[in-house]
């Protein structure tokens, strides 16, 4: 029997998650069973989607259960293994969610190559969020040589690959962020024009940045920075929606005019492509190619990648609510064990 920590939804949020939505518990796991293999987490990824995951609402996947450990893809080192696929003592890429140790089926882990890149990257650049920016554009976005992409939470891991890419096509990028730092960190990147969303003429200040138009939005945020770049999208442009982190702590029915007709008015008379979507659903088709593509280009430094490290499986909670608020720069990564 080994311990694990591990921190369960206590209670679903009413708007934006709070401390007490979590408790953390220590259980006793048992051994693996045949095809199994126990795991000790080493890194736990923090992504926004989990938000949605702590509610009962009806969406792409089922909700997490009162009492009911945290989900979130892991970096692990195996202690112990009874599939001869899974060597002890190596490192996997998991799905463990929240916890210090997990017993899990050998078929559902990826292995990992500590000499080819730090294994962190498996949550971030080299993992989900690579992937969605990867399969985003790739599927949707689609852009060309010479044509301007604008994509906002630019410094996150999701929006810094996509304009790292957009920037590998050929594309224009406009990367959009929150306060000075970040604004200069997307210049550090290669963005063409880096703009900061709390500027009191930011609506302007995209305006005068995209003289010919915009191409391509890859949509994070909604909200605000939306209302400001839809106007703008040129005819035939493509918006992959891949997130809209403003409204995931609304409760409720917002208060204002119903301003989706002329939402519909736009994408008719502008003939936009609109698309939702999961990275899952590109996973059988693109996922090699992505490991390869994104691999070469962050090894040659095409592509670079920034993490927030927090340490210790109980500062999860915090981190993930200051993510939400938009305080982390950068991927945020738990490091749970050496």
């Amino acid at each position: 029997m080994v311990e694990s920590t591990r921190i369960v939804l206590a209670s679903r949020p009413v708007g934006a998650p709070t401390p007490e939505n979590f408790r953390t518990e220590t259980v006793e796991l048992p051994g693996p069973g045949e095809g199994e293999v126990l795991l000790r987490t080493l890194y736990l990824s923090l992504d926004p989607y989990m938000r949605g995951r702590m509610s009962s609402a009806k969406s792409y996947a089922e909700p997490v259960e009162i009492g009911g450990v945290m989900v979130g893809a892991t970096v692990a080192e195996v202690l112990e293994s009874r599939d001869p696929s899974v060597a002890k003592g190596g490192v996997v890429l998991a799905y463990s969610g929240w916890q210090t140790h997990d017993v899990a089926p050998a078929r559902s882990l990826r292995a990992l190559d500590p000499a080819k890149a730090p294994v962190s990257t498996a949550l971030g650049v080299l993992g989900m969020p690579g992937f969605t920016a990867y399969a985003g554009l790739s599927k949707i976005g689609r852009p060309r040589p010479g044509e301007t992409l604008v994509v906002a939470a630019a410094t996150g891991p999701v929006g810094s690959a996509v304009g790292q890419i957009a920037k590998i096509k050929g594309a224009r990028t406009v990367g959009i962020a929150g306060g000075p730092r970040k604004v200069a960190y997307l210049n550090e990147l290669g963005f063409d024009v880096a703009l900061d969303h709390r500027a009191p003429d930011f609506a302007d200040q995209l305006a005068a940045a995209v003289p010919g138009g915009i191409d391509v939005y890859f949509e994070n945020v909604g909200g605000a920075v939306a209302d400001a770049v839809y106007p703008l999208l040129n005819t035939y442009a493509r918006v992959p929606v891949c997130g809209l982190i403003a409204d995931y702590n609304v409760s409720g029915v917002q208060e204002g005019p119903d301003r989706l007709p002329a939402f519909y008015g736009r994408i008719l008379t502008k003939s936009l492509t609109v698309r939702g979507f999961i990275q899952t659903e590109f996973v059988r088709e693109l996922y090699p190619d992505f490991l390869r593509e994104m691999g070469e280009w962050v090894a040659d430094g095409r592509v670079r990648y920034r993490e927030d490290v927090v340490h210790g499986l109980a500062a999860a909670p915090e981190a993930f609510i200051g993510m939400l608020e938009g305080r982390n720069f950068g991927k945020v990564v738990v490091k749970v064990a050496d």
